[in-house]
C-alpha cells in the first residue's frame, strides 16, 4: 500500500477514501462476513496471547454461542469467570459490527476509563491486522475513540450517564458492570435507557464477573426469572480449555476459596467480613415492590393492614447528593418482623423530608417513628413534633451508665426527641440486627437493602459501608434493631422477640438431645423448688443455697 494511502504513516491502516480493488474471491468473502460474525472472527481476526503472541483467534464453543446470542438479540447479560476471554469475544463482535454497518455508534464502557480504553486498544489491534480489502478507511484513530469512513464510530469511557449523554448509540457494551457502584449504575440506566429504547435495533451487552449483591446481581436474577428482556449467558470455569480439578485446587491454594467462588464459580458473595454471614445473604430472596413511586424513591411491598402496628426508623442526610435520607417501615405486629416499605433519596432537603415521613407514617396506622438525631436529624424531629404535630414520635431518655433508653415521652432531664447514634447504641443495634436477620426474625426482600448488607463490613471495632458503597438503609435497620431490644418497645407491640429467639434455641437443643431420653433444663433445684428464672437477655439465674456446715 502506498504511503499516500496510509493513515498517518501507519502501514497497517488504510486512509479514508483510498481506492480498493476487489477480486471476485474477496467480494465473495465480504458477502460471507457481512451477515456471519462467527465466520468473520474465525477466519480474519488475530489476537495477542501471553504465551504465543499474535495468533489467529480460535473461539471456544461458549464464545461461539455468545456471538450468536449477541447477533440475534437486543439485550444480553453475561455472567462469566475471570480470564475466560469474555472481553476478547465482545470486542471481536463489536469490530464486525462497525465494519459491516454504516453510520452506527458504539460505546465501550467499563468501571474505569483506563479499562475501557484498553478494550478499545484490543479492538484496534485486531483491526490493524485485517486484510486491507476488509478494512474501512480511518478518519479518526486515538486511545479514546475511532471513526471509520463508513460513518461508524466507537468511544471508550467509564460507565456514567455523562459519558453517553446527548448521543444516540446503536450498541452500548458494559464491561465488569458488577464493579460499578450502585448509585452510578442506577443513574446510568435512568438517564440512558430512554435513548436505548427509542431505537428498534439498538443493543445493550452487559458482561461481568459477580461482585456482591448489586445492580448486576438484580439484572441477572431478573433475566433468569424472565422479569426483563435480557438473555442470560452463563459460563462455568470448566468450559474454558485447560481448566480442570487440578487447576482448581492450584488456584485455591494460591488465592483463597472465597476468591475462587466469586471470580471463577461466579457466586454472588458479598464483601469479606460483612455483619451478616455471606451464606445468609445468599438465601435472601429479592421480590419486586407492589407499588413503586414515579421517581423511584419509595417502594411499597405491603399495603397497610388495619389494626397492625408499624414502626418507621429514620436516617437523615443533608440532601446534597452524597448520603441519602432514608427510612424503613416495618410491620412489628408479630415476629418475624417484615419490611413493608422503604424510602431513599439523596437529594431531598431536610426541610421537605418531614412531610414525606408524615404522609407515609399516617398511611401506616400512625406508625411509631424513631429518628436518628445526629446532625440534621434533630431539625427533622423538631419539624415532625412542633410543625406537623405528629403524635407517635418515639422519645429517648439518657439514663446514666445505662445509656439511652426508649421512653414514652419527655421524662425530665436527658429526654430527647429521637435516638442519638453513639458507639454504644450502634454496637447494640448491629449486634441485634445480626441476630434478627440470621435468626429469621426480620424478613428482608428489598434489593437495595440486601445490596447494602452485602457491603456493610467490619471497620475496626464497628461496622460501616465499604469504600464506594452506602449504608443509609442498613443504618435504619440498626436503629430498629436497637429499638426492638427496648422494654418500652415490647410493651408497645407485646412482642418479646429476644425471648422468642431464646425459646427457639432452647427447643432446638432439646430436640437434638431427644435421642438421649431427657435433658435437664436447670429450672428446678434439687429440693424441688422452682426459683430459677431467665432475665431479659435469656441468661439463666439460679439461687445459691448455703447450708450449715458448708
Amino acid at each position: 500500500m502506498a504511503k499516500t494511502e496510509q493513515y498517518l504513516g501507519n502501514p497497517n491502516l488504510k486512509k479514508a477514501h483510498s481506492k480498493t480493488r476487489f477480486t471476485k474471491k474477496q467480494v465473495e468473502e465480504v458477502v460471507k462476513c457481512l451477515d456471519d460474525p462467527e465466520y468473520f472472527i474465525e477466519n480474519y481476526l488475530k489476537i495477542v496471547t501471553i504465551d504465543k503472541g499474535l495468533v489467529p483467534f480460535e473461539m471456544y464453543n461458549f464464545q461461539k454461542e455468545m456471538v450468536k446470542t449477541f447477533h440475534n438479540n437486543r439485550f444480553s447479560i453475561c455472567k462469566l469467570p475471570r480470564q475466560s476471554g469474555k472481553s476478547t469475544i465482545i470486542v471481536s463482535y463489536l469490530l464486525h459490527y462497525v465494519l459491516f454497518n454504516d453510520n452506527v455508534n458504539v460505546a465501550i464502557l467499563a468501571n474505569k476509563s483506563s479499562t475501557a480504553r484498553d478494550l478499545l486498544g484490543r479492538l484496534q489491534l485486531s483491526f490493524e491486522y485485517l486484510p486491507k480489502w476488509l478494512q474501512q478507511g480511518v478518519l479518526n484513530w486515538n486511545k479514546g475513540s475511532l471513526e471509520l469512513e463508513n460513518g461508524s464510530k466507537i468511544i471508550a469511557a467509564s460507565t456514567s450517564s455523562s459519558a453517553v449523554r446527548g448521543s444516540t448509540f446503536n450498541i452500548i457494551f458494559l464491561d465488569e458492570f458488577a464493579y460499578v457502584p450502585n448509585n452510578i449504575a442506577e443513574e446510568f440506566f435512568s438517564s440512558v435507557y430512554p435513548t436505548i429504547s427509542s431505537g428498534q435495533s439498538s443493543k445493550v451487552m452487559i458482561v461481568s464477573t459477580p461482585h456482591g449483591m448489586n445492580m448486576f446481581y438484580k439484572m441477572w436474577i431478573d433475566a433468569q426469572n424472565k422479569r426483563n428482556d435480557y438473555v442470560p449467558i452463563e459460563v462455568h470455569w470448566s468450559e474454558v480449555p485447560g481448566r480442570d480439578e487440578e487447576w482448581k485446587e492450584q488456584t485455591i491454594r494460591n488465592t483463597s476459596l472465597e476468591q475462587f467462588q466469586t471470580e471463577f464459580e461466579c457466586e454472588f458473595l458479598g464483601s469479606v467480613d460483612t455483619l451478616i454471614n455471606a451464606s445468609k445473604i445468599k438465601t435472601m430472596a429479592v421480590i419486586d415492590p407492589a407499588i413503586k413511586s414515579l421517581n423511584g424513591t419509595l417502594d411499597v411491598y405491603e399495603k397497610p393492614i388495619k389494626g397492625n402496628i408499624y414502626v418507621m426508623t429514620v436516617d437523615v442526610s443533608r440532601g446534597i447528593g452524597n448520603d441519602a435520607s432514608a427510612f424503613v417501615v416495618i410491620d412489628a405486629t408479630k415476629a418475624p418482623y417484615r419490611i413493608v416499605a422503604k424510602y431513599r433519596d439523596n437529594e431531598i432537603k431536610p426541610l421537605l423530608f418531614p412531610s414525606v415521613m408524615k404522609k407515609v407514617g399516617d398511611a401506616y396506622n400512625q406508625a411509631f417513628i424513631l429518628i436518628e438525631i445526629n446532625d440534621l436529624g434533630q431539625q427533622v424531629a423538631d419539624a415532625m413534633q412542633f410543625e406537623l404535630e405528629y403524635d407517635n414520635l418515639l422519645m429517648v431518655t439518657q439514663r446514666g451508665r445505662s445509656g439511652q433508653v426508649l421512653g414514652g415521652g419527655f421524662s425530665g432531664r436527658g429526654s430527647q426527641l429521637g435516638l442519638r447514634m453513639t458507639k454504644g447504641t450502634k454496637k447494640i443495634g448491629t449486634s441485634n440486627l445480626k441476630s434478627l436477620i440470621e435468626g429469621d426474625k426480620l424478613i428482608i426482600q428489598d434489593f437495595d437493602i440486601i445490596a447494602e448488607l452485602s457491603t456493610f463490613i467490619s471497620r475496626g471495632k464497628s461496622f460501616e459501608a465499604e469504600s464506594g458503597a452506602s449504608d443509609d438503609l442498613v443504618m435504619c435497620l440498626v436503629i430498629f434493631s436497637w429499638l426492638a431490644n427496648q422494654r418500652y418497645f415490647k410493651e408497645l407491640t407485646d412482642v418479646d422477640v429476644r425471648g422468642q429467639m431464646f425459646t427457639d434455641q432452647k427447643n432446638a437443643i432439646e430436640a437434638d438431645m431427644a435421642p438421649f431420653g431427657f435433658i435437664d433444663d436447670g429450672l428446678n433445684d434439687p429440693e424441688g423448688n422452682n426459683n430459677s428464672f431467665y432475665d431479659d437477655s435469656g441468661e439463666l439465674w439460679t439461687p445459691v443455697s448455703y447450708h450449715k456446715g458448708e
